[in-house]
């Protein structure tokens, strides 16, 4: 699910596919300046791609980019310096070097030769903070805010284009899944390397996400307001006309409708969805029409409700998430049900299987894209030790190392064993492992070397055989859609010589199936 893994964050831009509901909706942030749901990015990374940014009135940067003008004290234009008046301070020296303080020959208070003594100015080393703002230079010839040109994103992606991640063969979208769209996320910010060696070089570069569902152009939400008030109104019901909106329209466009549609017409959009259709379709159009951080926490609390616990669900989400998306799904939970998230878990799980959640559920994994080599030869041979080179099986170890390296970590630490041990990491885990702590760590491993494949194979386990798994289908389906349904199409067709949309036109039947191949189209 993307769970959405799998990503980056454009410059200037909201993720496209980050988690969040309208403002107040169960999920969203309490703090105004938290331009995402649950917890922001940390301080020079990309936000992790995955799931849609509450609806806001205001744009993402407040003041659009004037490439008339620049907001640096001298602008350079054609190979010689213009420059730019500056306001004048009342005994301020001017153009002092970056990081000094020169005190005025009339200072006021002449014992003190900072403005502020408890805090002495010093120049200031960027080398000892990477990824933060560093005063710069202005006779340096290189721009003090170089643009980025190393990723490049697809053409169609949404002005609050998706970093998280978004849902990468990655497990980190960069979120969601962050190779295609579950790539790992590429970040100007340096980070230490898992182990203490010196990192010889960088993670596979971010690659481009490949929603089938993405900003609608010209969109207004009074107007599909209105075709969806006129589509519901009087006898019988326009099932194309609701279609036809609601599968061309990201979830956050979705949750601007639902609140255009109660203020026009005081009445709530999706209990009148829900008294207008019936059967799979009536599903598939609610978990359309619900938050993102919000219909996972329903999915999981839905898993666990009841006799018996659906381990396929918590291994689906739980494994494919990034931090920030895990995060934001434990906010929304806690603040829905009133209890943790963990504490449910933990109630609902045992053994092994219950500590992988549990670490899981911690959302602590490294998410840097550097790769330390001689951390993931020690990784690899004590993964091999714990395993197949003892009678027995240190299950913790495996625990450890799975739950908290970083993807492009994890990939060398594979390619690593596969040398010690002259066989993959998934015949280990199936020789030494059993039942959902099996499922939970090769789900983790098949995610990490190809995440499109393996919702691919989840789609293709929703409908083989006799019968149909409709919620996992409709899961997968709507939260895929915002981040790589593209590459899963694909990978999809390779694994089982069918397209994705003639397998669910051949399994599924109505309009239920229409708005299926509308969503993946």
């Amino acid at each position: 699910m993307s769970y959405g893994y799998q990503g980056p964050q454009y410059p200037g831009q909201m993720p496209p596919n980050a988690m969040g509901g309208p403002p107040g909706a169960p999920g969203t942030s309490p703090y105004p300046m938290n331009p995402g749901a649950g917890y922001p990015p940390p301080t020079g990374q990309q936000a992790y791609p995955g799931m849609p940014q509450p609806f806001s009135a205001y744009p993402s940067t407040p003041y659009p980019p004037n490439q008339q003008h620049s907001s640096m004290p001298y602008s350079q234009h054609a190979g010689h310096e213009q420059q730019v008046p500056q306001p004048q301070h009342y005994g301020m020296q001017q153009n002092a070097p970056p990081g000094t303080y020169a005190p005025p020959a009339n200072n006021p208070y002449p014992g003190n030769s900072v403005p502020y003594p408890s805090h002495p100015a010093q120049p200031v080393n960027a080398a000892q903070y990477p990824g933060r703002f560093v005063p710069f230079d202005t006779n340096d010839s290189t721009p003090p805010f170089p643009q980025n040109t190393a990723t490049t994103f697809p053409s169609n992606a949404s002005p609050h284009a998706q970093g998280s991640g978004p849902y990468p063969g990655a497990y980190n979208p960069g979120g969601q899944g962050i190779a295609p769209a579950h790539a790992q996320h590429a970040s100007a910010t340096s980070f230490p390397p898992q182990h203490g060696a010196p990192v010889p070089h960088q993670g596979q570069a971010q690659s481009k996400l490949s929603p089938t569902v993405v900003t609608y152009p010209g969109f207004d939400a009074s107007a599909d307001a209105g075709a969806l008030r006129k589509a519901m109104k009087g006898w019988g019901t326009d099932e194309k006309t609701i279609i036809n909106i609601l599968a061309n329209r990201t979830n956050r466009q979705r949750q601007e409708i639902a609140i255009q549609f109660k203020t026009l017409y005081g009445k709530d959009l999706i209990k009148d969805l829900k008294s207008e259709l019936s059967g799979n379709f009536e599903n598939l159009v609610v978990a359309m029409m619900t938050p993102i951080a919000e219909f996972y926490a329903k999915e999981l609390h839905n898993a666990m409700s009841g006799m018996g616990t659906d381990e396929c669900v918590l291994i689906e989400v739980l494994c494919t998430m990034t931090n920030q998306e895990l995060r934001v799904i434990k906010q929304t939970y806690q603040s829905l049900y009133g209890q943790s998230l963990e504490d449910r878990l933990r109630s609902e799980t045992s053994g092994c299987f219950k500590r992988l959640m549990t670490s899981l559920c911690c959302a602590n994994r490294d998410e840097s894209n550097f790769v330390d080599p001689a951390g993931a030869q020690r990784d690899a041979q004590a993964l091999f030790n714990a395993g197949v080179a003892q009678f027995g099986t240190d299950e913790s170890v495996f625990n450890q190392i799975l739950v908290s390296r970083s993807i492009p970590q994890l990939q060398q630490i594979f390619a690593e064993y596969e040398r010690i041990a002259s066989h993959e990491i998934e015949n280990a885990i199936k020789s030494e492992f059993s039942g959902d702590i099996e499922d939970g760590l090769l789900t983790i491993v098949r995610c990490v070397k190809n995440r499109p494949a393996f919702f691919a194979k989840q789609l293709y386990k929703s409908m083989r055989g006799a019968g149909t798994e409709d919620d996992r289908l409709i899961r997968l389906v709507v939260t895929r859609s915002e981040i790589d349904m593209g590459d899963i199409k694909r990978e999809f067709s390779r694994e089982y010589n069918q397209t994705l949309e003639q397998f669910i036109s051949d399994d599924c039947s109505g309009d239920y199936k229409k708005c299926l191949l509308a969503l993946i189209s």
